[in-house]
């Protein structure tokens, strides 16, 4: 009996527990909502469906993929042959992700695929009701980071030692491509850059744009600030001068100089002494020579005993600039046609006089051969004066991630 009033006394004080109201002390505990959030993969919900993820093996085809499925030869032929203009799946290449979304039963019958072109670039496939093909892209998600470093051998060496992608090396030497001579670094230069870095799917895809960086070359600092004025971005320096400049500091990336301008050099072929009014960039057979500034095709021709495979671009009445040795030329060029800064126009080499690959490089002011290193090009497009105020607390922000 006594046992039965307990359990009776302990049961009353247990609901009169849970019947408590928000004022009466702190008996009571927040309910927390569960909130259902549904597996999706590339915008589809796949809860009840099965999931297959795989890469293109060798040798493997989107027939040899999709038949495992149960879609037939006609659907793939049908999808071969009139997707064509969305992806070309001979496009499609051996170790890209790939996913198969099919029914959670024995079948296994494939109502998507799932090709990724890219880490965030893919094609859909729906075989559902009528065939539908459709491009998509991933959410990249940006994250902001900071690297430094000293050159005691490459710039390229010194990004990766840091732990950083060596493609900032491509993308510095692009946005100081018109100031800084990247084949004249010295051992102990130093850079400091903030920048960009992509993710999809938790995972580092590539670099994204760099913000700002400073470059210690030559006793100097070489600030860069990336900034956009009327709806175009560009990089310019701590006063606002654009870092673009009328001709390039060289032709091609990542080489070196193997003879500099002289008016008595030893050739290396006739051993004598000569004039050699121009700068060799040794650089591998086939390396893209690019101009160096806007200009128009005036001389294209073959010297045997001299240049070999050579062009002249002329850039205004002043500055027109020579490429000897050339492998080959670039698609399309020819006598008369109008170039671009940076546009391809041909490949290093070693034709005509040379004893290996490399690229003769000339510059002439009024028609009289110049050192091409110690070419002053003056800046272009500076901060519009509308955006002065805005560029200078850009600076301020972002100079203290490179000071």
């Amino acid at each position: 009996m006594i046992k039965n009033i307990i359990l009776f006394i302990s049961l009353s004080l247990a609901i009169a527990s849970c019947n408590l109201s928000p004022s009466d002390g702190d008996a009571v505990l927040d309910s927390e909502e569960i909130v259902y959030v549904p597996k999706t993969e590339y915008g589809i919900i796949v809860d009840s469906l099965f999931v297959v993820k795989e890469k293109v093996k060798k040798n493997e085809f989107l027939s040899d993929i999709l038949l495992k499925y149960g879609v037939s030869y006609s659907t793939i032929d049908h999808l071969a042959r009139f997707t064509r203009d969305t992806f070309d799946v001979r496009k499609i290449r051996v170790g890209n992700n790939y996913t198969v979304i099919c029914d959670n039963d024995s079948s296994r019958r494939a109502h998507y695929f799932a090709y990724e072109i890219n880490p965030y670039r893919y094609v859909l496939y729906n075989f559902k009701d009528n065939l539908e093909v459709t491009k998509g892209v991933k959410e990249i998600k940006i994250e902001l980071d900071t690297i430094s470093g000293e050159i005691t051998t490459s710039l390229w060496n010194s990004i990766a030692g840091a732990g950083g992608d060596p493609n900032m090396a491509n993308n510095l030497s692009e946005i100081y491509a018109w100031t800084i001579d990247f084949f004249g670094l010295q051992k102990g230069d130093r850079y400091k850059v903030y920048f960009e870095k992509q993710f999809v799917d938790g995972k580092y895809i590539e670099l994204g744009k760099i913000i700002a960086a400073n470059f210690y070359h030559g006793g100097d600092n070489n600030y860069a600030f990336y900034f956009e004025q009327n709806n175009q971005g560009d990089y310019f320096d701590e006063k606002g001068n654009s870092l673009q400049r009328t001709f390039l500091k060289a032709p091609l990336r990542f080489s070196r100089i193997s003879s500099g301008f002289s008016n008595s050099r030893l050739h290396p072929v006739l051993k004598i002494r000569r004039p050699h009014h121009g700068v060799d960039y040794a650089a591998p057979s086939g390396t893209p020579v690019h101009s160096v500034g806007e200009g128009i095709i005036v001389k294209k021709g073959y010297q045997k005993r001299g240049g070999g495979n050579y062009l002249s671009i002329k850039h205004n009445g002043t500055y027109s600039t020579t490429y000897m040795h050339l492998k080959g030329y670039a698609k399309g060029i020819k006598v008369g046609k109008k170039v671009k800064q940076g546009d391809l126009i041909g490949y290093v080499g070693k034709t005509g006089l040379a004893t290996g690959p490399h690229l003769d490089f000339r510059f002439y002011r009024n028609g009289k051969a110049i050192n091409p290193l110690k070419v002053e090009s003056p800046p272009s497009k500076p901060i519009d004066s509308a955006y002065i105020t805005q560029f200078d607390s850009t600076v301020l922000q972002y100079r203290k991630f490179l000071d």
